[in-house]
């Protein structure tokens, strides 16, 4: 079959399905054919507002039905839907609104309009207007997905990939037609991609409001879940559940595991392919931007423990060194990607700088090296970046907001181990010892989203910069977790 835009893929499983269930969350559904029409009447009324092709539309939505029939309507009019926390404070949200510059703001919850740009409040009714299909239209940028930015300025990672897929032929092992659990924000790259996906290839998407493990394992065993995207966070508080809950649900439906948005322990790991079984877990590694793809399934694993996988067809990856040059197998360096399709074909950013070489490889600071068969393994994830819960922290950012306040003379934001997230923010303030980390969190709560406000604060007199004004956060990381 050829590729239909996603307009069209919506439609094509609203004539073949009909009634039956598309999306699920918590007691709601919606079926293929009002799938269908809600959102045709959804972009009639965007369209008054102003959306139209080439546009970016910011969807501020929770978890639930609303959101998806949101970003298919905006499809429809050949526009761009572009994912915001509609938890993160409004700071922050109004900087990715200013980066994005949309047409419209759907599920918008403040009385002020971000810059008068046309807004749509959460939990709008659908509208009464024409159900019949509207014009085929295909998004040139199918997705906007928004990073912290190492420079502690967010920015967007924007796909160049038009809105076309192929409903009969679909990726990262899915089936037609299949069961797909989508347990993260849809905010994030992942589970809004992933679900997406499935989506078009008319699959039942049930979509969790918030991860519960226990409420996850249920959920796999009420619909048949056949393919389920999870972190190892996530993974780890199902395994932590007591036995007989875990044990009491036999997930006999599910062909696919997919983890991915953070390094696995590999004693988890382990775990998971001894319940599940190795063909069942599969491990996908990569950066948003698409310059670069891995995989590796629990088998392969089983032989290259701690590996992330080959490169995948149509990409190259090389380790290089200090000085860029290109180092053997087994030597730790910096990860190097790029797509076949040439540099700059998968991704533009707005706010931020591709780490480019003179070939085109590019990176996204994540070390580690390679094998002789070409297998990779990550030696740290991202030397500076806090992966916490599966959620990309970046310290520049936290830190700029640390040190706007008064007394604060310089900071440094680290990641410490944590069995349950991964790793968790910790900060280091040179400031007075008359700070009041009480108030300074107060200063944070407005200006940043609750998950990067460091968990525990270490006030300090001596200067953390040395006398080049460089911050080696990793020597800091190492030093507190030497003294436990």
């Amino acid at each position: 079959m050829t590729l239909l835009s996603i307009s069209r893929c919506i439609s094509f499983w609203a004539g073949r399905k009909g009634a039956s269930p598309a999306i699920t969350c918590g007691d709601e559904s919606i079926g293929w054919r009002e799938l269908e029409e809600r959102s045709n009447r959804l972009a009639r009324h965007y369209q008054s507002l102003g959306l139209g092709r080439g546009d970016f539309a910011t969807i501020v939505l929770p978890n639930d039905i609303e959101f998806y029939c949101a970003a298919i309507a905006v499809w429809k009019l050949g526009a761009t839907p572009q994912p915001i926390s509609c938890h993160a404070p409004l700071v922050e949200q109004c900087a990715l609104i200013e980066l994005g510059q949309p047409k419209l703001v759907i599920g918008w919850s403040h009385a002020q309009p971000p810059n008068g740009v046309a807004t749509v409040p959460p939990g709008f009714a659908t509208p009464d207007l024409s159900a019949e299909p509207l014009p085929d239209m295909v998004a040139d940028k199918w997705k906007a997905l928004a990073s912290g930015g190492s420079t502690g300025r967010p920015k967007l990672i924007v796909s160049i990939a038009p809105g076309r897929f192929d409903p009969l032929d679909p990726s990262y092992l899915m089936e037609p037609e299949g069961v797909m659990l989508a347990s993260g924000p849809l905010y994030h790259n992942a589970s809004f991609m992933f679900s997406m996906h499935a989506l078009f290839c008319g699959a039942h998407v049930i979509v969790m409001p918030r991860f519960d493990p226990a409420e996850a394992l249920a959920l796999i065993d009420r619909h048949g879940v056949t393919w389920a995207l999870l972190v190892p966070t996530m993974m780890h508080r199902i395994w932590m559940l007591p036995p007989e809950v875990r044990e009491g649900h036999s997930l006999k439906s599910l062909r696919i595991v997919l983890h991915t948005g953070a390094a696995c322990p590999a004693w988890l790991k382990q775990c998971w392919i001894d319940w599940v079984g190795p063909e069942v877990l599969q491990e996908g590694y990569g950066g948003t931007e698409g310059c670069g793809a891995h995989w590796i399934s629990g088998t392969e694993w089983l032989a290259h423990r701690g590996s992330v996988g080959r490169s995948l067809e149509g990409f190259d990856v090389r380790v290089a060194g200090p000085s860029g040059e290109i180092l053997p197998p087994g030597e730790i360096g910096e990860i190097w990607s790029r797509p076949r399709s040439g540099p700059g074909s998968t991704y533009e950013y707005r706010g931020g700088q591709s780490r480019r070489d003179a070939d085109g490889y590019e990176s996204i600071g994540d070390m580690g090296y390679l094998d002789a068969e070409g297998y990779l393994y990550l030696a740290d994830r991202r030397t500076d970046l806090i992966v916490s819960g599966g959620a990309n922290i970046y310290p520049a950012e936290v830190e700029a907001q640390i040190d706007s306040y008064p007394g604060v003379r310089a900071s440094a934001v680290i990641g410490l181990p944590d069995m349950d997230m991964g790793a968790i923010p910790h900060a280091i303030v040179e400031a007075d010892a008359g700070l009041d980390v009480d108030e300074l969190r107060g200063h944070l709560a407005v200006r940043l989203s609750r998950n990067k406000i460091p968990r525990s604060f270490e006030i300090v007199d001596g200067p953390l910069k040395d006398e080049a004004g460089k911050l080696r956060r990793s020597a800091l990381r190492a030093a507190r977790i030497e003294q436990g």
